[in-house]
């Protein structure tokens, strides 16, 4: 029987409909407040909510309850604990406390803290976020919560995301109120960020030795198709996959995320699901949920979900679009242009606050993407270069340029560009083609920042924008506020910032070489191709204080980020590099070996009935391969060297910039030999599916 999709929507998830239904009305209001307002929650309230969750939770078959988190991991954590306390005639009941609701205690000292606890210290904590909605998922209640240490720091991704929330929410609110906007009371952050990923047969991923352990293929020459005929990209599902894509959307509805789109994108086995927009704490728990699902799902079907950046060489990587917006209490999104004039001036000032945000902070923006991963897939295939620049469109760009100008606008009304409240000229929104290089681009509501790499967590990149923009706000509130003429001065502001910051806005192609010369040369722009290139921007005086200013990050809280990403890179590159010598020795070498010797023996049987025949083809390809085979075992002990050395350095800048400009290299020549034997070794000696098998294999 067909399920309909509304009644089983959220089934699994402690939402607002249960709550009602649930909670005393008192209650409920109390717990509406706060998700809505982010009111502080009365503590005697938590066990009238706990003691309704667990009996929801227990009629949907559950018996354990965990505290899910989010550490340094870049992916999800939760320990399981039973509803079940001991009776005084020897059997159980089922309890939950609101103190267990409220707080947990998991083990701090294993998780990653960049020197923020030693080893032997183990307390930390979680703390509920009521804003999250609970949820079960497998037969779990799963409880969002916040991660700190004993002494209170973030441990976690999600309690610097609720913080930056805070932040854009106390310098919007100052910008509101100037434009008389007394009705709000408060605003939030937005995100739809869309998911792409490769599906491939499950056998042989197994058989893949580089995907186990990294997540992409190190090795693999390229098959005779790619994408150069654009036939994958919105083509006809096939029918395995689009089994696959229903039950994902099941179960993804269940839990409440709001999966709406999915088709075939321009890889060979890559794909997109996205989502509508929601608040940006609920989004990023909801994509922590759809990656661990699109991976759970895949299994059963006799796939593999890959979320690499780039689990395929010559092909596109997968990134993760980043749909920000701004939108008050009221429903109203922030960057609608807006149908009036008085609209029309407030959207063009939060519109430069952004465009100040992106100029000021493009180094921030950077590092909120960078990983190890994520620096192979920047700047080809529809992914954006590594340089931050801005997406406007054409009209938007005009108006800019008037108001900086005093000139007329030279769309339809030719009107002198003043942003009071009686001449600025409407415009509608989506009049702005679409432009796939641009790294931050503004699509008719809202921005998409396409940088995130797939498999990163949003929380980073909603971190790093939300504080940027908040701190751009509260200079514009600082100069507006108490000045003697708001219309003259917020004309005046928006001239200077437009004057200030238009070097960030470039509408072209951003694969252009001669871009990369003129962003750089001429425009000032950093060029951040790598982690190890970005990172030491982190803990720049100018960022330290932006965050502090806004109370994201502490000085301490930063400095443990910068330890653990570079610490992450370093060791994702060793992973890598161990494997790659792993497979030529133990896989590659002894098979192309095999292989060689078959040949031998045919050319000498060959010989045994003519002595006066030529052999080229096989003893061209012996020669080939010998040079290829020898070429493997050089370069692979001479990675192996220069890993011992590099791993030896201290410093951890020092160490990521050696695996960067030493390690990298001699990974790349490594792969060229192997790439090289593969190309001409017979397909039943390779030891390895083909690129052609794993990008078309699934059919």
């Amino acid at each position: 029987m067909m399920k309909i999709v509304p009644e089983y929507f959220g089934s699994m998830v402690f939402d607002d409909l249960s709550m009602r239904a649930r909670l005393p009305e008192e209650t409920y209001k109390a717990m509406k407040k706060t998700i809505r307002d982010g009111k502080h929650l009365d503590p005697d309230i938590a066990n009238i909510v706990a003691n309704a969750m667990k009996d929801w939770a227990v009629e949907k078959g559950a018996t354990h309850y965990t505290h899910w988190f989010q550490p340094m991991t870049g992916i999800t954590a939760e320990k399981h604990d039973s509803f079940i306390l001991p009776a005084s005639d020897g059997s159980v009941i089922f309890d939950f406390s609101g103190k267990e609701l409220v707080r947990g205690e998991p083990d701090a000292s294993s998780f990653p803290s960049g020197g923020l606890r030693a080893t032997f210290e183990a307390r930390g904590y979680t703390a509920w976020d009521p804003t999250s909605y609970a949820f079960i998922k497998e037969g779990i209640l799963c409880i969002p919560t916040a991660f700190c240490s004993y002494g209170g720091e973030a441990l976690d991704k999600k309690t610097p995301l609720l913080r930056s929330m805070e932040a854009i929410n106390r310098q919007t609110m100052r910008v509101l109120k100037l434009f008389g906007n007394d009705e709000i009371t408060s605003v939030k952050t937005t995100v739809g960020p869309e998911q792409e990923y490769f599906l491939i047969d499950k056998e042989m991923y197994n058989k893949r030795k580089d995907l186990i352990f990294t997540g992409r293929t190190l090795f693999g020459a390229s098959p005779p198709k790619g994408q150069e005929l654009n036939d994958h990209y919105f083509g006809s599902i096939k029918p395995r996959v689009l089994e696959y894509m229903k039950e994902l959307n099941e179960e993804l509805w269940k839990l409440g995320v709001l999966a709406k789109t999915e088709h075939n994108e321009a890889s060979p086995a890559q794909h997109e699901l996205a989502p509508i927009f929601t608040t940006t704490n609920i989004a990023t728990d909801h994509n922590q949920l759809t990656m661990e699902i699109m991976q759970k799902v895949a299994k059963k079907h006799g796939l593999v979900c890959l979320l690499h950046e780039k689990p395929f060489e010559g092909v596109n990587g997968s990134g993760k679009h980043n749909n920000w917006s701004i939108s008050d209490n009221t429903g109203t999104n922030l960057f609608e242009p807006g149908e009036t004039p008085h609209e029309n001036a407030q959207f063009l000032l939060f519109l430069c606050a952004v465009i100040k945000a992106v100029d000021d902070y493009q180094d921030l923006l950077r590092v909120s993407v960078a990983t190890a991963g994520n620096d192979h897939r920047l700047g080809s295939g529809e992914a954006p270069p590594a340089i931050i620049s801005m997406f406007l469109g054409d009209e938007l760009s005009e108006i800019l340029d008037a108001i900086e100008n005093d000139t007329p606008y030279g769309g339809k009304e030719k009107v002198l560009m003043k942003v009071g409240v009686h001449t600025l000229p409407r415009f509608p929104k989506d009049t702005t083609d679409r432009n796939r290089t641009s790294p931050f681009a503004f699509t008719g509501n809202k921005f998409e920042f396409r940088m995130v790499g797939s498999a990163d967590s949003i929380a980073c990149a909603n971190i790093m924008l939300n504080t940027a923009v908040a701190q751009s706000l509260m200079e514009f509130a600082d100069r507006l506020e108490g000045c003697s003429d708001f219309k003259a001065e917020l004309q005046s502001l928006i001239k200077d910032c437009v004057k200030k910051h238009k070097r960030i806005i470039f509408n072209g192609n951003g694969y252009n070489g001669e871009w990369v010369s003129e962003a750089v040369k001429n425009r000032g722009l950093l060029n951040l191709r790598t982690t190890p290139d970005c990172l030491p921007y982190l803990v720049s005086a100018k960022n330290i204080k932006l965050f502090k200013t806004h109370g994201v990050y502490s000085e301490t809280e930063i400095r443990s980020r910068y330890e653990i990403i570079l610490e992450n890179y370093c060791k994702t590159i060793n992973i890598e590099a161990l494997t790659m010598i792993d497979m030529v020795n133990k896989d590659i070498l002894p098979s192309v070996s095999l292989f060689v010797k078959t040949l031998c023996e045919t050319v000498s049987a060959k010989k045994s009935v003519s002595q006066t025949a030529e052999y080229d083809y096989e003893e061209k390809l012996i020669k080939r391969l010998s040079a290829d085979t020898d070429m493997m075992f050089e370069r692979a002990a001479g990675l192996l060297k220069s890993l011992c050395e590099t791993k030896s350095i201290e410093d951890v800048l020092e160490r990521a910039n050696s695996f960067k400009d030493n390690i990298i290299p001699k990974m790349r020549e490594l792969r060229t030999a192997a790439d090289d034997a593969e190309r001409v070794t017979f397909a039943k000696h390779w030891p390895y599916p083909s690129y052609g098998e794993l990008l078309f294999g699934v059919r």
